[in-house]
């Protein structure tokens, strides 16, 4: 089965480069990446160029102007850029564990989408990070966490290696499963059939609506936050509106009551890039 990695990304090389070192030590190697790059300028381009030479990463880059938050439409021209069967979803924050995507592929099945999440590291941890941490596996670990000052309580489970007690955990948990961009995975072809993202949508919500319209079409998810392990690096969010989350909890809640599949405002009404590459980044390399 072809199988993309779709990592969301702009402006932060410096996690971008651990995310890939990250994929570039899976146990699995049979995927390409598909960067979707919301404006990031020429430095996310030469870590780019440096990760296919250093790590034999076969990686596209989809890129479109910045002029706002238009994650969603970038991660649809992502989605409309590949070929592949199989598509996984993260972000250039979220380390994976080794067996990332082995874990994905392992429990995919037609007809459903996973639903992981990524264990959250403080600042402090965060930016103790090395490269040499991500390769090791160091950074995945939980007891090297743990000597780095990081406290998890209860979501120390969440890094277990026990593929048995990941997998009740899974099946007992009481948190709903939901889509969300830091750890998710599915067909292509389901994307496709639901118009894939609502570009209409501002940050907050918009990973979830577009679960909510996958389950509508019959797609069905399936909770695999236990077993499919990956941390987040530390960050804030100036771009936070609570405006804009209001009207998206809204726009969701039409999403719901009306069971909708199909956004209106997805990859069949994207317009072509008119940006030419640049010096800025290219619209796809």
């Amino acid at each position: 089965m072809r199988t993309a990695v779709i990592i969301n990304s702009f402006n932060w090389p410096w996690a971008l480069e651990r995310s890939l070192w990250g994929f570039a030590s899976q146990t699995r190697r049979d995927f390409r990446i598909i960067i979707a790059d919301d404006g990031s300028g020429r430095e996310t381009r030469e870590l780019l160029a440096r990760m296919r030479a250093e790590a034999g990463l076969d990686i596209l880059h989809v890129w479109h102007e910045h002029r706002g938050f238009r994650k969603s439409e970038i991660l649809n021209r992502a989605i409309a850029a590949a070929d592949e069967d199989y598509l996984i979803f993260t972000d250039h924050d979220v380390i994976p564990r080794e067996d990332f995507v082995a874990q994905h592929l392992r429990y995919a099945a037609p007809g459903h989408y996973l639903a992981g999440m990524a264990v959250r590291l403080p600042q402090e941890v965060s930016a103790r990070i090395t490269v040499e941490d991500v390769r090791s596996g160091r950074a995945t670990d939980l007891g090297w966490l743990r000597a780095q000052g990081y406290r998890p309580g209860k979501y120390a489970l969440r890094l277990s290696r026990s593929e048995g007690w990941n997998t009740f955990f899974d099946w007992v948990t009481t948190s709903p499963p939901r889509w969300r961009g830091c750890n998710s995975s599915t067909f292509r072809e389901h994307l496709i059939a639901v118009n894939g993202l609502d570009m209409g949508m501002g940050y907050g919500g918009q990973d979830a609506e577009l679960g909510e319209r996958l389950v509508h079409a019959g797609i069905q998810p399936r909770r695999v936050r236990f077993r499919t392990p990956a941390v987040h690096l530390w960050h804030d969010r100036p771009y936070r509106d609570e405006a804009v989350v209001l009207a998206n909890r809204q726009y969701r809640q039409q999403v719901r009551t009306n069971r909708l599949t199909r956004t209106p405002r997805g990859i069949a009404e994207m317009e072509p890039l008119a940006e030419p590459a640049g010096e800025t980044g290219p619209q796809a390399s």
